[in-house]
């Protein structure tokens, strides 16, 4: 109809009234300001903050548990719990017997649907739910009742021994001095609690804080324990370990320096990462939810007003009464008030302290040569080694420059890769793990973290392979879908053969 009296109006000022209203209502620059101003999530709708929550994202998707982490582990576990599940298909299983325990469990702490007694087929990949010919798969993830019920079955059991610590072997590590990390957890909570009294978290996080000789302390990302093995029975024990001078730096004091360190740095900087995004949406909220609830209120007590005079008059067969009318007013204007009560608890962000959950040492396979008398890679050869690593990364890394790409080293950050290399045209990350070998070199190890970080994201996953035959040559070979299945729960490295991975790559320089 507007257009209609647009084009058809009969006095020309009427006229250019109306087309003014209608070019400011589809004015581009004035709809977009209508949206960062109302908009809950105003940073959606930049493309640079679309680019970072891509890239995010991608990081996520290759730092993701599941499927292989939870795989290996629900199946190990299941099992040690008594349970009986067989392989069918590829990544695909029958349990048929569930412990009478894990469904009791469940019963205590469940809240969805049942554990069942046994399962036709369970499986951890979405793709893998429907699979032609097959019945059809419970999908296992991080809350599913029967996991949840799994993993809290094994806390109950063994959470003192996250306390009592343990120690771990880095094979890579060719040092005699040991290093400590803590496991700390960290949660933010607001005013609010839940019905059984419970407080309502924005947020809980894993922190790990790695100790080294010096006193240095530095955050780890990730899960660092899964690229350790334990100590085997023929290795020094845990108490020859412990008394050896390496150890006498570690004292009980350790753990309230990890606890200072991780206030005066982490918790901070959490506490405000999402303090400043909660608060922006909570503010947000409560403006849509005011201007809302206030023009209902407005309406209803306009309407019960106008409803006293009709019934004052004696109007009859009224479809809502005044009565009615002021009801509604008086609903609405409480439901105001709960909310903004509400919000104004949501809005009550702060910092729990920090708790250890528990810590491991880190033995260096030098140290553990030293102690039963073989001979060790000398310091200055593992110096060596560690300069060709970095060496190698530096290659690397110019090769991506030359192809295009805008690498960043993270090697230090332990993710499972060593460069992030982004593609400037498309944003998109692919991710390179650099190992340097001597021409020759007929073997190369490769961590169960590497190996399953490349089947996370295998299609933007690189192994780089630079073979050096002196100081200043070298070839560098790139190698895509490097490794074709997952190792074994047990496995914290493998061995492959470094001429047959070469051979299913390409040579890039």
């Amino acid at each position: 109809m507007l257009l209609e009296a647009i084009r058809y109006g009969e006095k020309p000022e009427v006229r250019a009234r109306l087309t003014q209203v209608v070019s400011e209502a589809l004015d581009v620059t004035h709809l977009q300001e209508l949206l960062n101003e109302r908009a809950l999530v105003r940073e959606a709708m930049t493309p640079e903050t679309l680019h970072r929550v891509r890239e995010d994202m991608e990081r996520a998707e290759v730092r993701r548990l599941q499927p292989h982490y939870i795989e290996s582990f629900f199946l190990e576990a299941f099992r040690f719990l008594g349970g009986t599940v067989h392989k069918r298909e590829a990544h695909r299983y029958e349990i048929t017997h569930v412990p009478a325990l894990v469904r009791e469990r469940d019963r205590m702490i469940g809240r969805g649907e049942p554990v069942l007694s046994r399962y036709e087929r369970i499986t951890f990949e979405k793709d893998l739910i429907h699979v032609a010919g097959k019945p059809m798969a419970a999908f296992i993830a991080p809350g599913h009742p029967l996991l949840q019920a799994v993993i809290d079955l094994l806390l109950e059991r063994y959470r003192d021994l996250l306390r009592r610590g343990t120690m771990l072997v880095d094979e890579n590590d060719l040092g005699t001095y040991p290093r400590v990390i803590f496991a700390l957890e960290h949660a933010i909570r607001d005013g609010r609690v839940t019905p059984s009294g419970e407080p309502v978290y924005q947020s809980r996080r894993m922190l790990y804080l790695e100790v080294d000789s010096h006193g240095q302390i530095r955050p780890v990302n990730g899960a660092p324990y899964l690229d350790y093995r334990p100590l085997r029975d023929d290795e020094p024990s845990p108490e020859t370990i412990w008394q050896r001078p390496e150890c006498s730096w570690i004292t009980p004091d350790l753990e309230n320096t990890v606890l200072s360190y991780a206030i005066e740095h982490l918790v901070p900087e959490h506490l405000e990462e999402i303090r400043t995004q909660k608060l922006r949406l909570i503010e947000k909220a409560r403006y849509a939810i005011r201007d809302r609830l206030t023009k209902e209120i407005a309406y209803w007590d306009h309407r019960a007003e106008e409803l006293k005079l009709e019934e004052t008059s004696g109007k009859a067969n009224l479809r809502i009464t005044a009565q009615e009318a002021q009801h509604r007013a008086d609903e609405l204007a409480l439901r105001l008030r709960q909310r903004m009560h509400e919000l104004d608890l949501e809005a009550q962000i702060t910092a729990l302290p920090p708790v250890v959950l528990g810590g491991f040492l880190v033995v260096p396979r030098g140290l553990l040569l030293h102690m039963v008398g073989q001979a060790t890679i000398p310091l200055g050869d593992a110096q060596d080694r560690l300069r060709a690593a970095a060496y190698a990364r530096e290659i690397v890394m110019q090769v991506e420059r030359e192809l295009g790409f805008e690498p960043i080293d993270r090697e230090k950050e332990c993710l499972g890769y060593d460069i992030e290399s982004r593609d400037p045209q498309t944003g998109k990350l692919r991710f390179i793990e650099v190992k340097g070998r001597l021409h020759g070199e007929m073997v190369l190890t490769v961590t169960r973290n590497e190996i399953l970080t490349s089947l996370n994201k295998p299609d933007d996953y690189i192994l780089a392979v630079v073979e050096f035959f002196d100081d200043s040559t070298y070839h560098v070979h790139y190698i895509r879908h490097p490794f074709q299945r997952e190792p074994d729960f047990g496995v914290t490295s493998v061995n492959y053969n470094v001429s047959e991975l070469l051979s299913r790559g390409e040579r890039i320089k």
